[in-house]
């Protein structure tokens, strides 16, 4: 019998084994982790759109909070050792009869194997056992495959087959339809002197989520409307000198109740929030006010705060602690109850050299002492740990947040920066934007946002109010 094929997944070539190599015996396998990615590409591609393969939601209220991958899987998987493995290059399939003994998930860990029981001399056929083991080593399909061998040799460089993936842009959506029962929400938009600022706030209300009041120089906002081409109809609009006076005068209808949440327009976001900060006037509380992003990441299985990645530079820990709970407060406004907080840094160990790594571990305690409350805090994580529970695993880190963190608190603004545009940039990602711990929420647009985007940073606002003024801020944290 002839050692069983192994697959090497850095190997440069592909190299068959012809019929009259092939003994009764030989075996071959491979082992693949199931992604969630690729439960849904392969039920997407299959058309089978059972929401145990494609919702992570329904997957969380019906099941174990893994998707389950379509049962073919397993048949693809030995489809994969056939042509890659044994007989390899050239085979054809002419049958295969398998039986599904157990569910395969996303996150399962399967080898599939195959072992030569039969060969037709006649026909150039050979009849093979396969079968299919999780990680625990419970057989999930089991039967048999019938192939056509290849009768010649053949060694092939090993083809660059782009990795396909199924990007669903359907996180962000639940949210704004969630907005769309409620009532508008009075909203001072500070500053709309351009055509993407004035849209920003009429796509909102054209979705029933705001009631738009627009703040600033009347003949610059008229002007912007003019270029946006958008009607500002009996929109009120109430005139300011300059884009500073803007600033305050939007805060000063929050101030006066005249709407609930404060919007950005075209002017710069330190003049914005320095505005809200104002000790005399302004919409400070007792907490940090700090930004969010809420990011809809297609290879992600559910939505992702960043934060702070906009405004606090170098928080210290009590700074990071509001952080946390400010983030903490919209979580549990978007109806998460015990959101997960992976608190991120460049390793998982304390290292006194690090010191994010040590800030991770007093935030971690502070949430066992009460002192940051209404979620699950873990850290130091690094990136990988938090968002992928295989690399948690392989590690040998167990938590509960590990590869299913719904808020990434990063260590400073630069990493917080960085980390979001990547993931818009190189992961396609959609942020939204809102910032906390003021009076009101106060939504930051940008002019590249998309409008899914913008909808769903007023949206997020529109929820915070309908909450009970959830911001995040409350007058008795320091």
């Amino acid at each position: 019998m002839n050692a069983p094929a192994k697959r090497s997944e850095t190997s440069a070539t592909l190299e068959n084994r012809p019929f009259g190599e092939i003994r009764i015996g030989d075996t071959a396998s491979i082992t693949r982790t199931l992604t969630r990615t690729d439960v849904k590409t392969f039920a997407v591609l299959s058309g089978d759109l059972n929401p145990t393969h494609v919702d992570d939601e329904f997957a969380r209220k019906h099941g174990d909070g893994r998707l389950v991958a379509h049962s073919m899987w397993g048949g693809a998987l030995i489809s994969s050792v056939l042509g890659n493995e044994l007989p390899g290059p050239g085979t054809r399939y002419v049958s295969q009869d398998l039986h599904f003994e157990k569910p395969l998930n996303a996150e399962d860990t399967i080898t599939a194997s195959v072992s030569v029981r039969q060969k037709r001399d006649e026909t150039s056929t050979v009849v093979f056992d396969c079968v299919c083991v999780n990680q625990l080593g419970e057989v999930v399909a089991r039967g048999t495959a019938v192939v056509l061998a290849p009768t010649v040799k053949v060694v092939l460089p090993r083809p660059e087959v782009a990795k396909v993936s199924v990007q669903t842009y359907d996180k962000f959506a639940a949210f704004v339809e969630r907005v769309k029962p409620l009532r508008p929400v009075p909203t001072a938009v500070a500053h709309p002197c351009s055509a993407g600022a004035i849209q920003a706030a009429i796509e909102a209300a054209d979705e029933g989520m705001i009631e738009p009041i627009l703040v600033g120089p009347l003949a610059k906002i008229r002007a912007a409307a003019a270029e946006a081409r958008v009607d500002l109809g009996t929109l009120r609009l109430v005139d300011a000198a300059h884009s500073h006076d803007a600033a305050t005068k939007a805060v000063a209808l929050i101030r006066a109740g005249e709407a609930a949440v404060l919007m950005k327009g075209s002017l710069h976001t330190d003049e914005l929030l320095g505005a809200v900060v104002q000790r005399d006037g302004g919409l400070r509380t007792g907490r940090r006010l700090s930004h969010v992003f809420f990011m809809d990441v297609p290879t992600y299985h559910k939505p992702l705060m960043v934060t702070d990645a906009a405004i606090n530079i170098a928080p210290m820990l009590a700074e990071k602690a509001d952080i946390c709970q400010n983030a903490i407060g919209l979580a549990h406004a978007l109806g998460i109850e015990r959101p997960k907080v992976a608190i991120l840094s460049a390793v998982e160990n304390i290292n006194e050299k690090i010191v994010s790594t040590m800030e991770a571990a007093s935030l971690c305690k502070m949430a066992d002492r009460g002192q940051i409350a209404g979620a699950i805090l873990d850290g130091p994580l690094a990136m990988d740990n938090a968002i992928s529970r295989e690399a948690a695993r392989i590690k040998g880190i167990e938590s509960e947040v590990a590869g299913d963190a719904d808020i990434l608190l990063v260590p400073d603004l630069v990493s917080g920066n960085i980390l979001a545009k990547q993931l818009s940039f190189m992961a396609n990602a959609d942020a939204a934007g809102i910032v906390l711990g003021a009076k009101v929420p106060v939504v930051l647009t940008s002019r590249a946002d998309s409008v899914r985007a913008r909808l769903t940073s007023c949206a997020l606002a529109v929820l915070l109010t309908s909450g009970g003024g959830a911001s995040g801020g409350t007058e008795g944290n320091a």
